[in-house]
């Protein structure tokens, strides 16, 4: 530390079950539920990300002189490039086409998880600063000692990014489709900040799920049992089964996700003459709804717009939430409400020369990516626009 009085050490833990519980959830804050201790041993206890996954825990405390935890980071080492939705393919194929090893390499992120959120989990107090950058030194430190050729943090909120970036970090960002709250009293004072066409175009497609067969139910907290998990995992193996050729996360997860945070998870299910047909998932945040998954047994007409967006939306406003983050991907969210933000990750490359070709590229590629959402931004906003 800084005045040379308050020692701080740093560990590499194996598992997040080696972290105290509380000590985790005080560096990571109430407000992003997927950096919590229970969604991240969700995920190791069930073999999603552990094990013979390809992400092994190699997570990172920090501790102050008296033993209390100030600092975590939720990092693996990564023996493939699949489930982090930064895609760093193309460089790993130029290095090793260049005769280096690629992997392992340290990932800073939650797996199969493209939401923006911090990384450098940093308990409040006079420290915080000195703590976050230590926890920088220390993600080099241990790259170094692992001899991996690369570390990433991907989806890190702003202020990591700049603090990395000021650490002399290689800066990227992306694009992702979010829906801001404008003190929206219901649906239909949103659906009245659209543009006349669009506006049209939702209520048909609303109209039309509203008039088939298929029944929505939101579901949270104690209304979720173990038929609902059954059934949306089903729906979710078969979207990535389609998509990707198989799923990251497991039944047993899903369990998991339910027996320790149901008060998160704001399910939609959608029935279908006694049966359930599809589903989509949320997490629920402080002030934000978190859309991941999504699947169906069958085709039904705008029914994915419904369950993944309308409902969505909906449930947001009752709520009162500031904003409703899609995920991944999708120009077609912008229609329906939501918007391109950028989003942000950072990258330590070993290798004095690969480290300047990367640099090169992404020197061209963010004025690209700012330009893409600007244009995206003016050319497809479904909003209404003065005069």
């Amino acid at each position: 530390m800084p005045d040379g009085n308050d020692a701080i050490t740093v560990k590499v833990l194996t598992g997040i079950g080696e972290a105290d519980q509380q000590g985790w959830d005080a560096c990571a804050g109430p407000g992003n539920p997927f950096l919590s201790h229970a969604f991240l041993l969700a995920l190791e206890d069930s073999g999603s990300a552990a094990g013979k996954s390809g992400w092994q825990p190699s997570h990172l405390a920090a501790y102050d002189g008296s033993g209390r935890m100030v600092g975590a980071v939720p990092a693996y080492l990564k023996s493939h490039s699949y489930g982090e939705y930064v895609f760093d393919h193309a460089w790993a194929n130029a290095y090793e086409r260049a005769g280096g090893s690629y992997y392992p390499k340290l990932q800073v992120a939650v797996p199969f998880t493209p939401v923006p959120g911090p990384r450098l989990l940093v308990a409040p107090g006079p420290q915080a600063d000195a703590v976050a950058d230590a926890l920088i030194a220390a993600l080099e430190q241990v790259a170094e000692r692992y001899g991996v050729s690369s570390t990433h943090v991907t989806f890190p909120e702003r202020a990591d990014w700049d603090r990395l970036g000021r650490a002399g970090w290689l800066q990227r960002t992306g694009v992702q489709y979010h829906w801001h709250n404008r003190g929206y009293g219901s649906f239909e004072e949103f659906l009245d900040a659209l543009n006349s066409r669009k506006r049209k175009a939702i209520r048909k497609e609303r109209r039309e799920v509203a008039d088939s067969s298929v029944r929505l139910h939101t579901l949270t907290g104690g209304d979720l049992k173990p038929e609902h998990w059954d059934a949306f995992h089903r729906f979710y193996l078969d979207t990535t089964d389609r998509k990707w050729g198989g799923g990251y996360l497991n039944r047993r997860f899903f369990q998991l996700l339910g027996e320790t945070m149901a008060d998160r998870v704001v399910l939609v299910m959608c029935e279908d003459g006694g049966e359930w047909v599809a589903g989509a998932l949320n997490l629920l945040g402080d002030d934000a709804l978190y859309g991941r998954n999504w699947g169906s047994d069958g085709r039904y007409r705008f029914l994915h717009f419904e369950a993944c967006y309308y409902r969505a939306l909906d449930f947001a406003i009752d709520r009162g939430l500031a904003r409703v983050e899609a995920g991944a991907q999708g120009e077609h969210k912008i229609q329906r409400g939501y918007l391109p933000v950028p989003t942000y990750s950072a990258h330590w490359i070993a290798d004095p020369g690969f480290r300047r070709a990367v640099d090169r590229y992404l020197a061209q590629e963010r004025p690209a990516v700012e330009a893409e959402i600007e244009a995206l931004g003016e050319e497809l906003s479904p909003y209404r626009r003065e005069g």
